[in-house]
């Protein structure tokens, strides 16, 4: 499945997060939504990506900015992740893949010339009227924050 474009509508979603609270795109209309995909909780380049965002995240926040990340592990163990490095944002238990699917994030990989399916680490920076304004597929996870203001030419 192909990433979706910048300048299409984000696509809707409803899910529960780490608390089991359902959280839906709508809940961020009229804000900026830093909408980040990743494959699997308390692994290394998925906790670099998101203490980064974290240790950003009032900058982000500052500038207008939401921050949700998306993985397709259970809300218990989004739990323990973001107790465990004290993230201040939501994560989405997306266990059927609905939205990883929905936005393109599912597909073939390969690791040491082994194809499997799986997620394909990506950001989508949606605005405020819920179309996506910026598409980044090749995630910097130790300074991901910096390249998502430096990609919008907020830097």
């Amino acid at each position: 499945m192909a990433f979706l474009k910048e300048g299409v509508k984000a696509p809707g979603f409803t899910a529960k997060n780490q608390d089991g609270t359902e959280i839906s795109l709508d809940s961020f209309r009229g804000k900026r939504l830093i909408l980040y995909f990743y494959p699997k909780d308390d692994t290394p380049g998925c906790t670099a990506e998101a203490c980064n965002l974290r240790d950003n995240y009032d900058e982000l926040i500052r500038r207008g900015f939401e921050v949700v990340g998306v993985s397709p592990d259970a809300e218990q163990s989004h739990t323990k992740f973001k107790n465990k490095y004290q993230l201040p944002f939501h994560l989405i238990a997306d266990t059927d893949k609905s939205i990883l699917k929905a936005y393109g994030a599912w597909g073939m990989k390969k690791n040491y010339g082994k194809e499997y399916e799986g997620v394909l680490r990506s950001t989508f920076v949606i605005d405020e009227e819920g179309t996506i304004i910026k598409v980044i597929t090749k995630v910097d996870t130790g300074s991901h924050a910096g390249q998502i203001l430096g990609e919008l030419g907020l830097a």
